[in-house]
């Protein structure tokens, strides 16, 4: 009911505002957390990461790794913070963020807001042991070397966090989807492995990708993802797209997330999971808002998820209840662990 009651205020206030106030309330205990949800079901590992479900939370949400605490007890599986850029910048002009209550949606167009590796890592290094927390790399918008961009932040943030995520799939940065083509990619990739290899803790590198691609693209990328050495592939980010949605805010520009994105995303993890078939562990993001939503990511090829859209609309309630849900899909299908339901249902999504 108090959740209930705080999503009602928020969503009577500017939609970046009230972002904000969220990152506030959870800092400030206001936010009800359930603390480790987990079972031997749930138990999992992805790229080397033992999970304790694998629920996790998107990028996006704690840009500036400012509530790492209070997300720790969430219940998510892993926590995922960013996108880090080397330098701080302000992002695009406001209003850049837009609720389109009507599709369970979210349009934004921040472009990489954040105040700059140096300030995450330094809460990166002072958090406490707890969940896997992973930290979304990107680039300046006037950088003249944006593959360079990726291999600084790893470099800053690299030794505090559990994995790290070359983000080439963010509509919001002019040019910057050009890098998930083959040539550009596998160089870019290269890079960040050759600077991950050099840490003094081996963390994995995960890849995310746009849902807006097509065959030959995907083939593509998951031959560069196999031939660079990297651990995991996200798949996705948000679209471009905009079929059939309602809302008023329908015709703003950005990258959508939501509801409407669950169908394409789930797709374009489906092919993906086919073309690697078992090599290459994949995250399932875009769209869910459930149990049901989960396990049809896991059995389409996911081994693990994020969330973050659906949390706008459901608020933090909504990650025990989806994983405690999860755990009850599996039992009723017979299956001991996650990992035997990765890919089980994948055939339906090609």
């Amino acid at each position: 009911m108090i959740e209930q009651l705080g999503l009602w205020a928020l969503h009577r206030i500017d939609p970046e505002v009230g972002h904000g106030l969220s990152l506030k309330a959870l800092n400030a205990g206001l936010v009800p957390l359930p603390g480790e949800v987990t079972s031997p079901r749930l138990r999992t590992q992805v790229a080397g990461l033992e999970l304790p479900n694998p629920v996790g939370l998107a990028a996006g949400f704690d840009k500036n790794a400012v509530a790492l605490a209070p997300l720790a007890r969430a219940g998510f599986g892993f926590v995922e913070v960013g996108a880090a850029t080397p330098r701080p910048q302000p992002g695009n002009p406001k209003p850049r963020l837009f609720r389109l209550t009507e599709d369970r949606a979210v349009i934004n167009r921040f472009g990489f807001n954040n105040e700059g590796a140096e300030a995450v890592a330094t809460r990166l290094r002072a958090r406490r042991a707890g969940p896997v927390v992973g930290l979304n790399l990107g680039a300046n918008k006037d950088s003249t070397d944006r593959a360079q961009d990726f291999v600084s932040v790893l470099t800053t943030c690299g030794p505090f966090v559990d994995f790290a995520t070359v983000n080439v799939s963010s509509p919001n940065t002019e040019k910057l989807r050009d890098l998930q083509g083959a040539d550009a990619l596998r160089g870019l990739l290269a890079g960040v492995v050759s600077r991950r290899d050099e840490l003094e803790r081996r963390i994995p590198i995960f890849l995310k990708i746009a849902p807006d691609l097509n065959a030959q693209e995907l083939s593509d990328i998951a031959g560069v993802a196999l031939e660079t050495g990297i651990d995991a592939v996200i798949a996705t980010n948000t679209t471009l797209g905009r079929d059939g949605l309602k809302s008023g805010h329908k015709g703003e520009m950005g990258g959508l997330s939501g509801a409407p994105l669950f169908e394409k995303s789930t797709r374009v993890l489906a092919q993906l999971s086919k073309l690697l078939d078992g090599r290459l562990p994949l995250i399932g993001v875009g769209g869910i808002a459930s149990a049901e939503d989960v396990y049809a990511k896991i059995r389409a090829g996911a081994s693990a998820v994020q969330i973050y859209s659906a949390l706008v609309y459901e608020g933090f309630s909504l990650v025990p209840r989806v994983a405690r849900g999860l755990d009850t899909l599996l039992a009723r299908d017979g299956f001991a662990t996650v990992a035997e339901a990765v890919g089980t249902g994948r055939d339906a999504w090609l």
